[in-house]
């Protein structure tokens, strides 16, 4: 445990670990909100492009920095369904060799179950350590952006206290229901609002399962596309219908589930339990067949065509 480590400690300096997709939104959120933000990327140009476009100083040692806001991919370069947290624990290790001890460490990325533990044995139990998953989205930045209610879970007590403290700028109550907290005492803070709960693997778990409904809802909407097609039934007509009432709202299926988030952290759920769930297997199974009814359909066109 880290009950020695300093429950008060400053937030002066910021480094955003990643500045792709999620990270540069973050470091942007962050520099508005006057701190003192750096940005570390594997990746050069990101780097180059951060401090040219946005302001982001570049920041290669670790020693002096006071919150680490981990926003790297968490899937194979060959195939981004796929997860991987190899990366994740490179970091890790370079947190763990260069930084000072008592600093906290922010894992945003999308994590399977248990990640964020490991990373704490890496860092040898002498940082605080927690999970806030983002919700991000980048097609309605404006209402989805960095600022909006948050899952935060910590590895241990203090862990939570010191992220509250900086995400939320509140210290929460000193009770066994950490879901609670007060505002009595206010901290410089991102002002995110958070959402805490009692451990840091139900934060793991309530992003990668978000991304997993969203799968199903999908998945359902590509079933029921197939079956309106094979019984010579509107779609269209048969959604505005159903989507009339106040707690039904069926998507409409596009080219299949595409993107990197979805498929891959629903796999990351399925494989967070040795207990498969078989709705999500029969979810991906209509995924594959309605992939295969668009490929057939466009080929058909495409004969037309020429």
């Amino acid at each position: 445990m880290i009950t020695h480590l300093q429950d008060e400690i400053s937030f002066d300096k910021i480094l955003v670990i990643g500045l792709g997709q999620l990270g540069l939104p973050v470091a942007k959120y962050v520099k508005e909100k006057g701190f003192d933000v750096y940005g570390y990327d594997n990746n050069q140009l990101a780097m180059d492009n951060a401090e040219k476009q946005h302001g982001i100083k570049k920041l290669d040692n670790f020693r002096d920095v006071d919150v680490f806001m981990i926003c790297i991919s968490t899937h194979r370069e060959d195939d981004i369904s796929s997860p991987q947290v190899d990366g994740l624990m490179a970091i890790t290790r370079k947190i763990a060799k260069e930084a000072t001890n008592g600093k906290l460490v922010s894992i945003e990325s999308t994590v399977p179950r248990g990640t964020t533990r490991k990373m704490f044995e890496i860092l040898e139990h002498r940082f605080h350590v927690v999970h806030a998953p983002h919700r991000w989205y980048a097609l309605e930045e404006d209402v989805h952006g960095v600022n909006q209610l948050r899952v935060i879970g910590g590895v241990c007590d203090c862990c939570l206290r010191t992220g509250i403290r900086f995400y939320n700028g509140v210290e929460h109550e000193e009770t066994s229901d950490l879901e609670y907290y007060s505002g009595t005492k206010s901290y410089r803070s991102l002002h995110i609002p958070m959402y805490s709960v009692s451990t840091v693997e139900l934060a793991e778990l309530s992003k990668i399962i978000e991304n997993a409904d969203r799968y199903l809802q999908i998945a359902f909407a590509e079933d029921l596309y197939m079956f309106c097609k094979a019984n010579r039934i509107s779609f269209a007509e048969l959604r505005d219908a159903v989507n009339t009432k106040w707690n039904v709202n069926i998507l409409e299926p596009r080219d299949g589930i595409g993107g990197h988030c979805i498929p891959k952290d629903t796999r990351m759920f399925l494989e967070s339990s040795e207990i498969k769930s078989k709705i999500l297997i029969a979810a991906q199974e209509v995924d594959k067949d309605y992939r295969k009814y668009i490929e057939g359909i466009v080929k058909d066109i495409n004969k037309i065509n020429h």
